[in-house]
């Protein structure tokens, strides 16, 4: 093998002096990456003395140094960002690493290299123990240097299961457990999300507490354990700490329904033995573990659930658990409609008598064709369209109020289809008496000024379609989803074939999982 001086040049390895002992894995290791080197650049001599595990290069290079000289030295990034030492340990020389982490400070050791590691993440990702122990010991402030997602070293190692150096590292600073990466998760969330049994109840050993820590997502070592497949990591969990059972998620979701969207069939059944299992937990998507099942189309383990108890959140309130609140709104919706009725009645029955121009009420000033009573401007064309519209207005309003005071709905669907009947007639008659509004103001800003009659014209005009429109918008596209997800939940339930079990309607489906709100 031949190395690179500092000047660059070849120089044979039969001039390398005794390299030093390796850790058990480094041979091995080191053959995969032979094929790696040729793509290095930038190394120092230093960089190469360390690939090539020259202890007596290293020392020779080191001594005689003012510190000043040292810090340049084992500081010194190649273009990978690797310093000397994070070579050493890469290649796991720990001779070398003891002889060089002499010479560092937490500073210099901690330089992280392009790919977010120092020497010391490097080592417990590869499992190191020896090269790691070197380290700790020459500086045991290293535990505590993380990456750029505060990933500590034994964050690292639990992740990838080294046993023997999350113990090392839990020896020097047990409250390491406690630190949590930027999305939250600390060591056991990562140990367990990769079924690392051992390695959690290390942890759970070292800091009991982190056993109902959540990440930002909200979810437990439980919640990371029930995606895998190991039942004795879920054992391990709820053995620590039992209260882990029920605990949700942000989306309200328990180590159950995550069983259940995974398929984890062993899983599920440990949970739904424990006595304390919620069976009825319900998430933010108004679901149930079975529910669940169903949704994702497992059919199996939809048949384990119904067979131990669990049922649908429809079956548990056929209202689609929002029975109540779907209930006062349609109450209030019939009350303000109501009022809005009696309203345009009251404008509209008031308008036709306090017209503009007043009434002919002298028989001696009658024009030919005039009776007494009738209004100077009854035979402007803008008052005939106001009296027709204001009139129709009128009959339509009376007409809901009559219905609204006089007929009671007790069932739901009925009650739903008398209010899109009523909300309607209520559109119309507050176009009609928006359009009778419109007409008589032409008579009273009179010929010369019948711009702003216009103008007014083109503003209600804008308000009332966009507001029309808008509602249209929303009906049209409710019915469209509605038809669209009852195709879709048509399609899925008839693969999970377990329809039967929860006896909800596909109309519950739909209320269930779309009509948050809408048009009526």
């Amino acid at each position: 093998m031949e190395v690179k001086n500092q000047a660059g040049e070849d120089r044979p390895a039969a001039h390398q002096p005794e390299q030093t002992m390796d850790s058990p894995r480094a041979a091995t290791r080191r053959k995969k990456m032979t094929k790696q080197l040729t793509g290095k650049r930038d190394d120092t001599a230093m960089h190469a003395a360390a690939r090539a595990g020259q202890v007596g290069s290293v020392r020779e290079m080191l001594s005689g140094k003012t510190p000043e000289e040292l810090g340049a030295l084992l500081s010194k990034q190649n273009q990978a960002g690797e310093t000397p030492l994070f070579v050493a340990a890469e290649y796991g020389y720990v001779d070398l690493v003891g002889e060089m982490v002499k010479y560092h400070d937490v500073a210099t050791a901690g330089i992280k290299a392009r790919s977010g590691y120092d020497a010391l993440h490097i080592a417990a990702k590869q499992g190191d123990v020896d090269v790691v122990k070197a380290l700790l010991e020459a500086l045991p402030e290293l535990s505590m240097t993380v990456d750029a997602s505060n990933t500590t070293a034994l964050n690292t190692a639990a992740t990838q299961g080294h046993m023997e150096v999350v113990r090392l590292l839990l020896q020097v600073d047990g409250s390491l457990a406690l630190i949590a990466r930027s999305n939250g998760k600390t060591a056991v969330h990562s140990a367990a999300r990769n079924g690392h049994v051992e390695v959690v109840r290390a942890l759970l050993q070292a800091e009991p507490s982190i056993a109902l820590r959540t990440d930002k997502k909200g979810q437990t070592a439980l919640h990371m354990a029930a995606k895998g497949t190991r039942l004795d990591l879920v054992d391990a969990l709820l053995a620590a700490e039992p209260a882990l059972l029920n605990v949700t998620d942000n989306k309200g979701n328990t180590a159950l329904h995550i069983a259940s969207r995974k398929a984890r069939h062993q899983i599920i059944r440990r949970l739904l033995d424990l006595p304390d299992t919620d069976l009825k937990a319900i998430n933010r998507s108004r679901e149930t573990a079975l529910d669940t099942a169903e949704k994702m189309g497992n059919a199996e383990v939809a048949g384990i659930l119904a067979a131990r108890g669990v049922v649908s959140a429809r079956a548990m309130s056929p209202a689609g658990g929002g029975g109540e609140l779907k209930q006062q709104g349609s109450n209030n919706a019939i009350n303000s409609t109501t009022v809005v009725a009696v309203l345009i009645a009251t404008v509209a029955f008031a308008a036709i008598f306090t017209v503009p121009g007043e009434y002919v009420e002298d028989p001696s000033s009658l024009a030919p064709g005039q009776a007494l009573g009738e209004a100077n401007i009854a035979h402007d064309k803008a008052f005939i369209i106001f009296f027709v519209f204001d009139s129709v207005s009128l009959f339509i309003s009376l007409a809901v109020v009559v219905v609204q005071t006089s007929v009671v709905v007790i069932e739901r669907k009925a009650k739903k289809q008398m209010m899109a009947v009523i909300n309607k007639l209520m559109w119309v008659a507050c176009v009609l008496i928006s359009v009778a509004f419109l007409a008589l103001s032409f008579v009273v800003v009179g010929r010369s000024e019948r711009w702003l009659a216009v103008a007014v014209t083109i503003m209600g005009a804008t308000i009332l379609v966009t507001t029309i429109g808008t509602m249209l918008y929303w009906v049209i596209a409710h019915r469209m989803e509605a038809k669209r997800m009852r195709t879709m939940k048509r399609n899925s339930l008839s693969r999970s074939r377990s329809f039967s079990c929860s006896g909800v309607s596909e109309g519950e489906w739909i209320d269930e999982e779309f009509k948050r709100m809408y048009a009526i």
